[in-house]
């Protein structure tokens, strides 16, 4: 084993040391920002310098982001900082609620200090007394036919401010918006028509609820809806005629799908009126009537003079 020996000059000792210089570093200004209050549905930006303080070229190759309210602007990577240079790092804030949030920026580099992190706050707010009104407030449909459909139009406006609504929806699948197109902004005292339709999909009472998403202070603005289905109406063919001289009791009703017969008999009983209603007819066929009158010895008269009756196909 070499033994170095020490050299002692004057009572002191002497060494060597060694310490370690890193030839880039990043450096951020600020390493952090808070957007403050920011009203629901806009936006507001903010750029981050980022230096490189040291004496060789700083590599940052790779970002990454959390806080689904905040947003990078262009920023591609990787990129080179030479030394004493700087570039800026764009943030966007963009509250879609109420309350406070957060969110952190993450870059890896070649500097001692990677990975840098960023972080990043806001509140989200709604403006003064911005408020969006829907009119009516219960939009009512009455009755409508299952299997079809019926629409209105209700109003949006926008009081006290530009309202921008973000998003809708419907509580029922019988209810539908159309017309709208979003976002869209409603400047302040202006109003929107939009439709709404209803298609029933059975019978009887139907309920519902619109609601619209925005920057105003009542978001979400709602919307009451009603309506009832009625069931498709069933075709009957009403009958009348007048009596004959023969001193009749009562009458027979004769129908046909043929003109000029043949004929059957679709009354069960005699009937002692001069009207009589066809209950039984089919969407889509053509039917031919005639009627005979009863004396009261039972004698039956000939066939009246024939009538034709069409049933729509729906």
């Amino acid at each position: 084993m070499r033994f170095f020996p020490l050299i002692i000059v004057a009572g002191l000792l002497f060494g060597l040391a060694t310490t370690s210089v890193w030839a880039q570093r990043i450096h951020c200004q600020p390493c952090g920002h808070s957007f403050g209050k920011v009203d629901v549905g806009t936006s507001s930006s903010y750029s981050i310098q980022l230096t490189n303080t040291g004496s060789s070229v700083l590599r940052i190759a790779s970002k990454s982001l959390q806080g689904s309210a905040f947003t990078l602007g262009s920023f591609p990577v990787p990129v080179k900082v030479q030394p004493g240079a700087s570039v800026a790092l764009p943030v966007t804030f963009t509250p879609t609620g109420k309350g406070y949030t957060d969110g952190v920026v993450t870059l890896t580099s070649n500097a001692p200090n990677s990975p840098l992190s960023i972080h990043l706050a806001g509140t989200g707010i709604y403006a003064g007394n911005v408020e969006l009104q829907v009119s009516p407030a219960t939009l009512s449909f009455g009755n409508v036919t299952v299997g079809s459909s019926a629409t209105l139009q209700p109003t949006l406006t926008a009081s006290n401010g530009a309202v921008t609504i973000s998003g809708d929806e419907s509580t029922s699948s019988e209810f539908a918006i159309l017309g709208l197109s979003l976002p869209v902004t409603i400047q302040a005292g202006n109003s929107l028509q939009f439709t709404v339709q209803f298609t029933p999909n059975a019978s009887g009472k139907a309920t519902g609820k619109i609601g619209f998403s925005s920057n105003a202070l009542n978001s979400p603005t709602v919307e009451q809806l009603t309506g009832t289905g009625v069931a498709q109406a069933a075709h009957n063919v009403y009958l009348s005629w007048e009596a004959g001289g023969g001193s009749p009791v009562g009458y027979n009703v004769y129908r046909g799908t043929a003109q000029a017969g043949p004929f059957s008999e679709i009354n069960t009983a005699l009937d002692s009126t001069t009207n009589y209603t066809d209950y039984t007819v089919a969407a889509g066929t053509t039917y031919y009537y005639v009627t005979t009158e009863v004396n009261a010895q039972g004698e039956e008269s000939a066939y009246s003079n024939e009538v034709q009756a069409v049933i729509p196909a729906q």
